[in-house]
């Protein structure tokens, strides 16, 4: 048995925020923030929109891509740190409801950053049992839970969502090979957001609080991690890294992603980066760039492709995987035919 992803999805807001925007507020410049990040604009919701809003649509987006009907689905899971409730009802709900996914159990998962890929591989383990389609969705509201006076934080976050569907293949050889999913809980006072349960006398409420991180300590735990998680992968396979075809990684930084190419001594084009327009979308991040690879057919059938995800708890892990979906389809309103990492990618060799 094969588990294959057959469609992919993508939603950003129409809103899109610069860095000179949030240089008329903050004390800090677009080339600053370029110079240090890859990052030139984001995407914020509207008040109207929300993190299950944002996953209906790259749902919908990824059900017509795999030509699957809601009604087919099995599971959803949507991966995110930032949903709807404080705790209840899960975003999942929201969403099985949304689509008229009756058929469909559903819950969400928090893994931050990495979110998208723990969801990957639970999805797998659950289709060995019920290999009914299932629908995997990371979907944040960024811009709700950063403090906007903050130049080290604010800068870096967007909106996104991002989905796929997956489905299992009793003959086909391919799909998803491997993974690896692992966590550091000692660094988990480097990314945090206050605002639980921990600490609360009996029935006070619980109260909203931004998010608070460490920069330079989570960059370096970012490069060391996904060096490491992108060579066992490869090694636990028997390839190396001239067999990928493409990388898809957490869109956190582009400086992260430029340390691990000099690290690996590894080509940069194989990193396909779409931060520059749309920023950290946690755990969204790599399911909008995925989706923008596909349409820009930088991921193509057969295609051996690596993702990785690193970020709060500390978490991190990587799916290693044969390409098998959907590539004909045209590109959606989330992500325009031109290709966002060439621009990138020729800019940061530039530099």
């Amino acid at each position: 048995m094969v588990v294959h992803i057959t469609g992919t999805g993508s939603y950003l807001p129409e809103r899109v925020v610069t860095n000179a925007e949030l240089a008329a507020t903050l004390d800090t410049s677009d080339e600053w923030i370029y110079s240090h990040t890859g990052i030139r604009s984001r995407h914020i919701g509207a008040d109207d929109e929300s993190t299950s809003s944002m996953a209906v649509n790259a749902a919908r987006a990824a059900l017509a891509s795999a030509d699957v009907e809601p009604e087919d689905l099995g599971l959803i899971i949507v991966a995110t740190s930032t949903s709807d409730y404080q705790a209840f009802p899960s975003t999942a709900c929201l969403v099985q409801h949304e689509l008229g996914a009756m058929n469909a159990a559903c819950f969400d998962l928090q893994a931050a950053c990495t979110g998208f890929i723990y969801a990957l591989e639970t999805a797998r383990a659950i289709l060995c049992h019920n290999p009914r389609p299932a629908l995997i969705i990371g979907s944040e509201m960024m811009s709700r839970i950063v403090d906007w006076s903050d130049r080290n934080s604010c800068i870096l976050f967007g909106d996104a969502a991002g989905a796929v569907v997956l489905e299992v293949d009793q003959k086909e050889s391919g799909g998803i090979w491997h993974s690896i999913l692992k966590a550091d809980g000692s660094g988990s006072q480097l990314i945090m957001r206050e605002g639980g349960a921990r600490g609360l006398p009996g029935g006070m409420p619980l109260m909203q609080h931004t998010l608070q991180m460490k920069g330079r300590a989570v960059f370096n735990f970012a490069v060391k991690v996904f060096d490491d998680v992108l060579c066992r992968l490869l090694e636990r396979s028997g390839h190396t890294f001239d067999d990928l075809a493409c990388v898809v990684p957490h869109q956190a930084n582009a400086r992260i992603v430029e340390a691990v190419a000099r690290r690996m001594a590894v080509p940069l084009e194989k990193f396909y980066l779409n931060m520059e327009t749309t920023g950290n979308s946690s755990a969204a991040s790599i399911p909008v760039a995925l989706d923008a690879a596909v349409a820009a057919k930088k991921i193509k059938e057969g295609d051996l492709i690596a993702m990785v995800g690193f970020g709060a708890g500390l978490t991190y892990g990587g799916i290693l995987m044969n390409w098998h979906g959907r590539t004909e389809k045209p590109a959606s309103p989330a992500h325009p035919s031109r290709d966002p990492s060439t621009e990138t990618n020729a800019k940061l060799n530039k530099e």
